[in-house]
This record gives structure tokens, sequence and C-alpha cells, in this order.
């Protein structure tokens, strides 16, 4: 195999192993703010991109918030930012 090809193979299976957590961040978004499945990705996105964190750590810490663990304030500063523009409307562009 040449590198490219290990190196997709390498971020596929990175993919694969954080696509529950992620799924698992959807669920507590949409169970909390009562929002779609698009809609709680795209929360999640923002979250990310503004924060200049990889999606996986900020679906971890939704998801460990549920169970009662502090996030840290730096992405709890960023997911209220994400939901109050999700929910005056300025975020609902979704992406599907």
């Amino acid at each position: 195999m040449t590198t490219e090809l290990l190196r997709e193979k390498e971020q596929l299976k990175h993919a694969m192993e954080s696509r529950p957590v992620i799924d698992m961040a959807r669920g507590v978004l949409m169970a909390t703010f009562a929002c779609r499945p698009n809609e709680a990705w795209d929360i999640l996105v923002t979250v990310s991109q503004h924060a200049n964190v990889k999606l996986r750590v900020v679906a971890e810490a939704v998801a460990a918030a549920a169970t009662g663990q502090p996030m840290p304030a730096d992405l709890k500063d960023h997911l209220a930012a994400a939901v109050q523009m999700w929910q005056t409307g300025c975020g609902r562009q979704s992406s599907g």
C-alpha cells in the first residue's frame, strides 16, 4: 500500500471509531433542545469550528455532560452561543 492509502485507511478507521460518540452527542442535543438530527450536527460543527477543537472532542464533552460530568468552560460557552444562534434562526441553514 502506498503512504496515501495507509493514511486514508487510518482516517477511515478513526472516523468509524468516532461515529458512535458523535451520534450520542447529536442525540443529547436533540433531546435537550428539541432539534432535528441535521440541526444537532450543525450545532456540533459550529462549536468545533468556533472553538478550533476536533468534532470528536466536542462530541465527547457533550456526551459526558449528559452523564453529569462538567463540560470545559470554553466549549460550554461555544455550545451556548451555537445553540442560541440556532434558536434565533441564524444557524438553521442545515447541511442536510
